[in-house]
C-alpha cells in the first residue's frame, strides 16, 4: 500500500463517519504565531479547539503538511524527518472517547489490515490533577484489544496540553510491534528500544489548565488525533526506514548513481532536506537570514554541503528538483504548479552559498596565517564555531583544510559548544510554541485584529499589490511581513500608523460571518493560500475598511485596541518588508 492510497483511505473513512474533509493548511501558518511552521495537524484548527465554531462543522478530517525543526542535525539517521504529513480526525464537541477508540480501531484492522495481534495502546495512569483513565483502558478492551497489551504511564508520555494552560487531557497512544526481540523481560511502548512503534495519538480535551495550575472540566470536550503518514508507510510495506519506500527511494538510487564518494547518510540527508525545502517554497517560503527564512537556508545549504560530500556535479540540481517533483507531484500538486519558483530559489540559494563558501575559506586561511605567525598548531573550538555559525562554513571542511596545513583541530570541544547551541535552539523552539499556542489573552486577540487594520492601510498607503507574507503575535508587540518592493519612507510609515490610529479612534464594529469560498473572494475578501481553504469559510470584516478569511479570534470593536505606534520597518526577504509595532492601552 502506497504514501497516497493510506492518505486516501483515511479521508474516505472518516468521510463515512459524518467527518467533513479540509485541505492541508500551508506550511507557513497564517493565524497561529507561536511558531515559523505548521508543526502539527492541530496548529490551524486551535481556534475552534478553544471554542470558535468551524464553518464545516464538529467533524471534520485531514492531512496536515507539517515541519519540525529542532532534529536538523539528526536527519541522515535511519528515521527522522523534517518535513512529514500528519493524518488526523477530529471532534469539536462532538463525539468523544467511545467513537474515538472504535473508529480507530476499525481503521486500523478493517481498513489497513493490521492484525490486532501487533497493536498495544497506552493510557493515563492518574495524578493528583486526575483520575488514573480506567474509562479508556475499558473502551480499548470492549473493540477487542487485549488487557494485557494495555498500559498506563504518566503525564510526560499519555498528557497534552498546548502551552503552560489552557484545554488539555490524557491521551492514548496507539503502538506498532515489528516483531524485533524484546530488549528486556519489561520491555513495553515506553522503553524506546524499537520494538514497539508509535502510530497513532488520540488525545482527550476534557480539562483546561488553569494560571494558578489547578485543573478544571471544559464544557466543550474534544478529540485530536494525529497518524504520521510516512511512519504508517514504512511500517506497512514492512520497510525498515521512511527511504526505503516509494517517497524516497526513486531519489535515493539516483543519487546512488551520480555519488562518486557514496555515503547513505548524506544521500538520505540531501532526500529529504530536498523534499523539505521544495514544500516550504512551494508554499511561499523564502531564504534569508532570520526565522523561517533561515530555516529554508540552513536546509538547501547542508543539502548542497552533502551533494558535494558525495561528489554530484551541482549542475545536477535541476535535475533532481524535477524528479522529486515527478515523485511527489501526485500527492502535492502545489510543487508542479510552483515548479518554476522552487528551481530558481533553490538554483540562487546555491550560487550564494558558493560565495559564502569562498568566504569562509578565505577567514580560515588569515586565521591559520595568524596561527603560523604565533607558532600555534591548533585550531581552537572556539574558531571553527564562528567559521560554522558565522559563515555556513562546514566543520569537516574545516578539518581538513586545516589538517591540510598542518594545524590540529579541537572538534571534541566543537561539538561541546555545537551540543549546547542545538539545546538553546530547541529550547527556544519550545519556548516559542509555549507562548503564543495556548496564549488567547486579550492582548494577542487585539494584536491578532491590528494586524487587519495594518494589511488595510498599507494597501491605500503603498499599493492595492501589497499582500500579507505572514505575522508573529505576542502579548507585547506585533511583527507583519508583506510584499513590498521597496524600504518605507517616513512618511508613508506615518501615514500607516495615523490611519490604523483613525480607524481605531472611529470604534469600527468587527463582525464574522461564513459563506462560501467562491462568494467570500468575489467579495473582496483576501487571505493567504486561498486554495487551502475549505469550500465554506469563515470571514471576518471591520467595518467597510477590512474583510479577510481568517479563524479568529478578534475584538468585537476596534475601540477596544488602543493607540498604534510602529516600532521598526526592515527586509524581511527578496521583496518582502516587515513592520514590527506595539498597541498602547
Amino acid at each position: 500500500m502506497t504514501a497516497i492510497e493510506i492518505r486516501n483511505k483515511f479521508l474516505n473513512y472518516f468521510k463515512s463517519k459524518g467527518h467533513q474533509i479540509i485541505p492541508s493548511a500551508p506550511l507557513i501558518p497564517e493565524n497561529d504565531p507561536s511558531v515559523l511552521f505548521t508543526t502539527a495537524g492541530m496548529h490551524p484548527l486551535v481556534p475552534y479547539l478553544l471554542g470558535e465554531k468551524h464553518p464545516e462543522g464538529t467533524r471534520i478530517v485531514d492531512y496536515q503538511k507539517c515541519l519540525r525543526t529542532v532534529d536538523i542535525d539528526e536527519v541522515g539517521d535511519n528515521r527522522h524527518l523534517t518535513f512529514f504529513e500528519m493524518l488526523g480526525n477530529w471532534s469539536l464537541g462532538d463525539y468523544f472517547k467511545e467513537d474515538s477508540i472504535k473508529y480507530s480501531m476499525e481503521f486500523l484492522t478493517k481498513e489497513l489490515n493490521i492484525p490486532i495481534e501487533k497493536l498495544s495502546v497506552t493510557c493515563f495512569e492518574g495524578d493528583n490533577d486526575a483520575p488514573r483513565d480506567e474509562e479508556t483502558a475499558k473502551l480499548w478492551q470492549e473493540v477487542g484489544m487485549p488487557k494485557e497489551r494495555i498500559y498506563y504511564f504518566g503525564k510526560e508520555d499519555n498528557w497534552w496540553i498546548a502551552g503552560d494552560e489552557g484545554p488539555c487531557g490524557p491521551d492514548t497512544e496507539i503502538f506498532y510491534d515489528t516483531g524485533k526481540a524484546p530488549c528486556s523481560d519489561r520491555c513495553n511502548p515506553s522503553c524506546g528500544c524499537g520494538k514497539y512503534v508509535e502510530i497513532w495519538n488520540n488525545v482527550f480535551m476534557e480539562y483546561c489548565k488553569n494560571a494558578d495550575g489547578t485543573y478544571t472540566k471544559l464544557k466543550q470536550q474534544n478529540v485530536d488525533t494525529g497518524l504520521g503518514l510516512e511512519r504508517m508507510n514504512m511500517l506497512l510495506q514492512g520497510k525498515e526506514t521512511p527511504f526505503d519506500t516509494e517517497i524516497f527511494k526513486p531519489m535515493m538510487d539516483k543519487l546512488e548513481t551520480l555519488a562518486k564518494n557514496d555515503s547513505i547518510e548524506s544521500r538520505r540527508i540531501v532526500a529529504e532536506h530536498l523534499r523539505a525545502s521544495m514544500m516550504v517554497i512551494a508554499d511561499g517560503g523564502r531564504p534569508s537570514n532570520i526565522d523561517r527564512g533561515y530555516i529554508l537556508r540552513r536546509l538547501i545549504r547542508r543539502m548542497i554541503r552533502h551533494l558535494n560530500k558525495l561528489g554530484i556535479d551541482l549542475n545536477n540540481l535541476k535535475d533532481l528538483i524535477n524528479l522529486n517533483i515527478e515523485i511527489l507531484g501526485e500527492m502535492y500538486s502545489e510543487l508542479i504548479s510552483n515548479r518554476e519558483a522552487i528551481i530558481n530559489t533553490i538554483i540562487e540559494e546555491k550560487e550564494k552559498f558558493i560565495k559564502t563558501l569562498e568566504n569562509g575559506e578565505k577567514e580560515l586561511q588569515k586565521e591559520l596565517n595568524k596561527l603560523k605567525e604565533k607558532n600555534v598548531d591548533i585550531l581552537s573550538a572556539e574558531e571553527v564555531f564562528r567559521l560554522y555559525e558565522t559563515y555556513g562554513f562546514p566543520q569537516e571542511v574545516t578539518k581538513e583544510i586545516a589538517e591540510e596545513s598542518g594545524f590540529k583541530v579541537d572538534l571534541e570541544t566543537f561539538d561541546k559548544l555545537f551540543e549546547e547551541h542545538q539545546k538553546k535552539s530547541r529550547l527556544g523552539s519550545e519556548q516559542k510554541f509555549k507562548g503564543g499556542l495556548a496564549d488567547q489573552s486579550p492582548e494577542t486577540i487585539a494584536y491578532h485584529t491590528a494586524t487587519h487594520l495594518l494589511n488595510a492601510a498599507l494597501k491605500v498607503v503603498i499599493s492595492s499589490d501589497v499582500h500579507q507574507k505572514g505575522s508573529n503575535i505576542t502579548a507585547e508587540r506585533m511583527r507583519f511581513d508583506f510584499s513590498c518592493d521597496h524600504k518605507l519612507t517616513d512618511e508613508e510609515k506615518k501615514q500607516v500608523e495615523d490611519l490604523v490610529n483613525k480607524w481605531i479612534d472611529e470604534g469600527l464594529p468587527v463582525t464574522v460571518e461564513e459563506m462560501e469560498k467562491e462568494k467570500a473572494i468575489n467579495s473582496g475578501a483576501e487571505c493567504m493560500f486561498i486554495e487551502k481553504y475549505p469550500d465554506i469559510v469563515t470571514v471576518y470584516s471591520i467595518g467597510n475598511v477590512s474583510k479577510e478569511l481568517c479563524g479568529g479570534p478578534h475584538v468585537k470593536n476596534t475601540n477596544e485596541l488602543g493607540k498604534f505606534v510602529i516600532k521598526k520597518e526592515e527586509a524581511s526577504s527578496a521583496g518582502v518588508r516587515r513592520i514590527k509595532a506595539i498597541l498602547i492601552k
